[in-house]
Formats: C-alpha cells, sequence, structure tokens
C-alpha cells in the first residue's frame, strides 16, 4: 500500500500530474473520446438499424418456422387419426364385403343345386316317359309278332289260309283263352 501512495505523491510532483505518470496524454484522449462518441452516434443512427432490423427478421422467420413446425406436427398427428380411423373402417367395409359376398355365393350355390335337381328330376321324367313310350312300341311290336305267329301257326294246323277277318276273330278267341289261364 505504502508503494501506492509513494507512486500518487511521485506522479503529482511531476509536471504531467497523474494522468502524465501513466503515459496518457489528455488531448489525445479527448480526441478519441470525441471519435468514439461520434463512432457510437454514427453506428447507432445508420448500422445498429440495419443489424437489428436483420435480427428481427431472422427472429420472426425462426418465430413462423416453430409455428409452422407445431402446425406441421398437430397436422400429422390429425392425419395420423384420420389414417388410423380409415383403415378401420376400411376393414369394416372389407368384412361387410367378405360377409355379403359368402351369402351370396350360399344363395348362388343353393339356386345352382336346385336348378340341377329340377334339371336332373325333368330329365329323369323325360327318359321315364321315352321309356314307357318304347315299352308300349315294344309291347306293340310283341303283340303284332304273336298275332302273326298265332295266325302262321292256326294256317299250319288248318292248313288253309282264312281270311283276315276270321283270322283275327280266333286270334282274338285264343288269346283270351290263354289269358284266362
Amino acid at each position: 500500500m505504502q508503494s501506492i501512495v509513494t507512486f500518487i505523491a511521485s506522479a503529482e510532483a511531476s509536471d504531467g500530474g497523474i494522468m502524465g505518470a501513466f503515459g496518457i496524454d489528455v488531448p489525445t484522449l479527448i480526441f478519441q473520446g470525441v471519435a468514439f462518441l461520434l463512432l457510437v452516434v454514427v453506428l447507432g443512427k445508420w448500422v445498429f438499424p440495419v443489424f437489428m432490423a436483420a435480427v428481427d427478421r431472422r427472429e420472426e422467420r425462426i418465430s413462423e418456422s416453430l409455428k409452422a413446425a407445431d402446425e406441421a406436427r398437430q397436422a400429422a398427428d390429425t392425419a395420423g387419426e384420420d389414417v388410423a380411423r380409415l383403415l378401420k373402417e376400411a376393414r369394416n367395409e372389407a368384412n361387410e364385403i367378405v360377409s355379403t359376398a359368402k351369402q351370396e355365393a350360399a344363395v348362388m350355390v343353393q339356386d345352382a343345386e336346385t336348378k340341377a335337381r329340377n334339371k336332373a328330376e325333368a330329365i329323369a321324367a323325360a327318359s321315364l316317359e321315352e321309356l314307357n313310350k318304347e315299352v308300349l312300341a315294344a309291347k306293340k311290336m310283341l303283340r303284332d309278332e304273336t298275332l302273326d305267329l298265332v295266325a302262321l301257326a292256326t294256317e299250319k294246323v288248318v292248313s288253309k289260309t282264312v281270311s283276315d277277318g276270321v283270322d283275327a276273330n280266333l286270334i282274338k278267341a285264343s288269346l283270351k283263352e290263354a289269358g284266362e289261364r
């Protein structure tokens, strides 16, 4: 502490005073102070506003970007919910379509079975009718052949030809007799 006091006392004793002891030139200091104040005024008037406007614009863009990011995040969340809802609806519709298709297929199969059964019955009935016709035709042909054979046998037995009317009467009588037995 004593060294500081000694320094101050020796600085006052010299011609420049305390400022001179530190090597400071007072007119240069005043000039530099005025230049500094002028520089601060010029920077404050023309340079700092430009920089501050750029900083404000940058800050505004950043805040808009953050706001847009929040909106996008909310939209993505909403879209995710919409997608989940649409998927659920699509699954429900698909299940409904499959169920309807199964029911329609069952009805179609049942209809096809019914049609096939009806067609088979119709074919069977037609075949039975055709068979009955053929049986009747065969019976008629057999009857006619039997009549011819009986007429031939009668002719051989009697050894003479009988007229068709007499022949038919004899055959009927013979058949009647044979049917009664």
